[in-house]
Order: structure tokens, then C-alpha cells, then sequence
């Protein structure tokens, strides 16, 4: 019932959309309360419910250091990226590097983002099917579809107008559904909170500060701080699953408190599932699990009474559907505009599509200004909600290729494992486009190349030493490093004048 509700109501809310522009950014109205609400529900949704009381019930709450460092990071792009994202009133984030770099470097980098959310949003839809299996009894397969086919009937109907919405709403649903687990577990542990948090605490697992200097541990200090810092600067100033809804928002301001506040909004929701974890250690005495995602699932399934395990399972419901209707929204605006409108506004003003240096690229960027405005909206519209579609089946065909390698593996470190293997490179685009004169199309692509190589090969190679917080910083540093050299000295661009400012994005519209 509660799917087929929050899919009609998705359905209703993004009626009568007439355009790509309307479909995708909700007429750049929506209120900043509301996208940041959305924010939260995006990038947490089934990983937070599920996946973060699990890591508190095997280790503590040295997770809180990583959501401190997402606060941080996110006034570093509120600061730094946002106004020229709303100057520009930009469709996608990857427009502002054709801006500096030309068409090829925007097509790289939103392919990147592409290949980066199918593979991180499948783990997501895998772990909320978890729970859905244990209360049906179907094969998580069925699951994965159901969740998938329900949630792409209102994204696709809708656009981000009903994404956002229908986000904010399941964000304070599964919210509210954290604190009522506080309770039902306060309740049912003898002695109650109490005792809980005295065994807590004797089994070290009410630490939240962790200062040790070691690069193989995930939750220290700094790697809470700097690599938590450099991961949300990559997810929500790179990343167009986030940056998408701070384009919808009014103005620059109303960009800034929802980015911000989503920040805020995060930290105290990680510390409500992390002491969920908590009760849930007490409640089952530290048994071993197969799979720690399993964990708070099994509790809502065995241990709740009826009414309790409804509410609590649309909780994780709102959970999943959120993340995966903004991920399909946003895949499909990145094919739409970075791809499809892109290519055919060129071949309309028969513009060559080689931009090798900064300073042409901004001169091919100001010869196509309004191009992606040149494609028409209603054919954008219909290439998106092709891409809907075809997105939502690679979402659950890589969902359902997840489960046989998911156990012993938390899915929300999984997920931020795998984004973090590539927001580096991205970071390190935008840093450049930022910060560099020098910088040209062919050195930002081959900085990024190496940048997510390296990334990959410490993953693979050096795991155990350099944990997977470090991986956006480490990205970040050598796609610049290598941008820089690639690019070898006196490039066109460079002004010996004007050498020691900061450059400006060309103006794409």
C-alpha cells in the first residue's frame, strides 16, 4: 500500500511537465527547505537506515568524524562553486568545465559521473531489497524489481519536481522512524537506555574522537576531517545526482542554506541510526551477522510488534526510493543535455568539437553560447524519460549482479568506496577550471585519468594502509599535479599580466 501510495502521489506532484528544463530543474523555484531535505534523503537514504547502525553495532561512533568533515566541505562549495553554478544558470555541473575546457572535458567527466552512480545507486537498491526479501520471503531479485519498477513509474512521470518532494517527505518519514527504533529499544533492553550506553561504554564503542595519525584506518580525526571534507566537496560540488537540486533552488542564497543546512541535517542523523547501532549491539549481545546491513532488518522483522514493523518498513522504503528515483532523475538530465542536446546544438551551428587549449575552449564555449538553449525542450523531455528508462534497468540489472559479492560488506562503506574512486578526479577538474591559466583540455582529461588510476590501484593494491576516506584527497591532488605538468609551461591562455589572479569561467550562455 504505502508503494503504490508514494508512487501515485510522485505521479500527481510533476503532472503536466512541458519541457526538458521544467522536467529537469523544476522551473529553478523549488523552495531551499525542500531541496535540502532532498539533499539529506538523496545521499543517505537506505544506507543511513540500514547500513550505519550496522557499522556503530561492530565498532563505535568514530563515524561522526567523517559527518563533521562533510559539513566542512560543504561551506567550501557553497563558497567556491555555487555562485558561478547560479551565475550561469546551469542544466548540469559538467556545463561549467565545457565553460573553461570544451566540449570533450564535459563529456568525459559526465560520463564518469554516470558510470560512478550506476554502480554506487546499485548497491544502494541492493540493500534496501534486504529487507523487503525478509518480509515477503522472495528471492532478493524479485525485491530489487519491485523497489525498481515502482520507483521509475513516478521519476519518469514526474521529473525532479516529484523527486524532491517525494524526497523531503520519506527523509522526515525514516527519520521519524530512527526515533521510534530509539524508543522500541529503550524499551525492550533491560534496564533500558541507561544500561545500555554503561555496556557501551565499557566496551569502548561510545568513542567519537579518535586522533591516531593512521592512513589504513577509516574513522580518525583526520581522516574524518580532510578525507570527509574532500568526499563532500566531490559529492556535492561534482557530483550532479547533488548539484542538480541546488540548480533547482530560487537563488544563490537559498543554493547555500540548503547545501549547508543539508550538511547540519546529516551529522545529527548519522548520531540518531549510530545509537540505534548501539541498541541494537545491547538487544542482540554483539551476535555475528552475515551481513551487517542485516542487522537492523532482522530486528524490524523478528522483534517488532505488527504495527511498529509497518511503519518502520515503509521507513526503509521511503529510504530507497528516494536515492533511487534522484539517481535515475539525474543520469537521465546528464544524457539529455551533456550528450544528446549537446551534440545536436553543435551540429546545428556547425561548430568543430576541438577545444585544446584553456583559452580556446572559453572562445569555442562563448561561440556556443546558448547552444544547449538552441535544442528543443520538449525533444529533451523525450530523450530523458528514454533515458529513464533504460537507466532504471542497468540500475537493477547491477543491483542484482551486487548480491552474490555483498557479504561480510557494510553497503554504505561499498558505496562511498566506490564514489570516492572517482570524485577526486572530478574535484580536481573543477580545481583546475578554478585556479589554473595554464590548464587545457587534454591535460585536465589525462590529470583526471590518473588521478582515478592512482585511486584505483591504492583500492586495489594498498587497501589495508590507506583507507577509503583518503581516496577523494589523494584523487584530487594528483589529477592536479598531473593537469599542471601535462600542460607544460607558457600555454595559450597563460597572461604573464593577469597571471597572478584568479581566472573566470567564460560565460557559456
Amino acid at each position: 500500500m504505502y508503494l503504490g501510495g508514494v508512487t501515485a502521489w510522485g505521479a500527481w506532484l510533476g503532472r503536466g511537465a512541458r519541457g526538458g528544463e521544467e522536467y529537469f530543474l523544476g522551473r529553478r523555484d523549488l523552495p531551499w527547505l525542500v531541496v535540502l531535505l532532498s539533499v539529506v534523503a538523496t545521499e543517505t537514504s537506505t544506507l543511513t537506515f540500514l547500513s550505519i547502525p550496522g557499522i556503530a553495532y561492530g565498532g563505535s561512533l568514530a563515524f561522526l568524524q567523517i559527518a563533521a568533515g562533510y559539513v566542512l566541505g560543504r561551506i567550501a562549495v557553497a563558497a567556491w562553486l555555487l555562485p558561478a553554478y547560479q551565475a550561469r544558470r546551469l542544466r548540469t555541473a559538467y556545463e561549467l568545465l565545457e565553460a573553461r575546457f570544451g566540449p570533450e572535458t564535459r563529456r568525459f567527466t559526465s560520463a564518469i559521473f554516470m558510470i560512478t552512480r550506476l554502480l554506487a545507486d546499485s548497491v544502494r537498491l541492493f540493500a534496501t531489497a534486504i529487507p523487503l526479501t525478509l518480509v515477503t520471503g522472495w528471492p532478493l531479485i524479485t525485491s530489487v524489481l519491485a523497489i525498481g519498477a515502482l520507483t521509475f513509474i513516478y521519476t519518469f512521470i514526474g521529473g525532479i519536481r516529484a523527486v524532491v518532494w517525494v524526497d523531503a517527505s520519506q527523509m522526515v518519514l525514516y527519520v521519524a522512524g530512527g526515533l521510534i527504533a530509539l524508543v522500541v529499544l529503550g524499551q525492550a533492553v533491560p534496564g533500558g537506555w541507561p544500561d545500555i550506553l554503561a555496556r557501551a561504554a565499557e566496551a569502548g564503542k561510545l568513542t567519537v574522537i579518535d586522533p591516531a595519525l593512521d592512513f589504513g584506518r577509516p574513522y580518525t580525526l583526520w581522516a574524518g576531517l580532510l578525507g570527509g571534507a574532500f568526499l563532500s566537496m566531490g559529492s556535492h560540488g561534482a557530483d550532479q545526482l547533488i548539484v542538480q537540486r541546488l540548480l533547482a533552488c530560487r537563488d544563490l542564497a537559498a543554493s547555500r542554506r540548503a547545501l549547508i543546512g543539508s550538511g547540519v541535517a546529516v551529522f545529527f542523523q548519522f548520531a540518531l541510526f549510530l545509537f540505534v547501532g548501539l541498541g541494537l549491539w545491547a538487544w542482540y549481545e554483539g551476535a555475528a551477522f552475515a551481513r551487517s546491513d542485516e542487522i537492523f532488518a532482522r530486528f524490524i522483522v523478528e522483534a517488532l510488534p505488527a504495527g511498529v514493523r509497518g511503519l518502520l518498513i515503509a521507513c526503509v522504503f521511503a529510504a530507497a526510493m528516494s536515492t533511487l528515483s534522484s539517481s535515475i532523475n539525474a543520469l537521465s538530465s546528464t544524457t539529455a543535455y551533456d550528450f544528446w542536446a549537446r551534440s545536436r546544438s553543435r551540429s546545428r551551428v556547425g561548430v568543430g568539437g576541438r577545444a585544446d587549449a584553456g583559452a580556446d575552449a572559453g572562445a569555442d564555449a562563448g561561440a556556443d553560447a546558448g547552444a544547449d538553449a538552441g535544442a528543443d525542450e520538449r525533444a529533451i523531455l523525450r530523450v530523458g524519460r528514454i533515458a529513464a528508462a533504460a537507466w532504471t534497468v542497468l540500475l537493477v540489472a547491477a543491483a542484482i549482479g551486487f548480491i552474490p559479492l555483498s557479504e561480510g560488506n557494510a553497503a554504505v562503506e561499498v558505496s562511498l568506496g566506490i564514489a570516492s574512486l572517482v570524485y577526486g578526479g572530478l574535484l580536481g577538474a573543477f580545481a583546475l577550471a578554478r585556479f589554473s591559466r595554464r590548464a587545457t583540455s587534454g591535460s585536465v582529461r589525462l590529470g583526471i585519468a590518473v588521478g582515478i588510476a592512482s585511486v584505483t590501484a591504492v583500492w586495489v593494491f594498498a587497501r589495508a594502509a590507506v583507507a577509503w576516506p583518503w581516496f577523494v584527497l589523494i584523487g584530487a591532488a594528483v589529477t592536479v599535479t598531473v593537469g599542471l605538468l601535462a600542460c607544460g609551461p607558457g600555454v595559450a591562455g597563460a597572461s604573464p599580466k593577469k597571471s597572478r589572479k584568479t581566472p573566470e569561467f567564460p560565460r557559456i550562455s
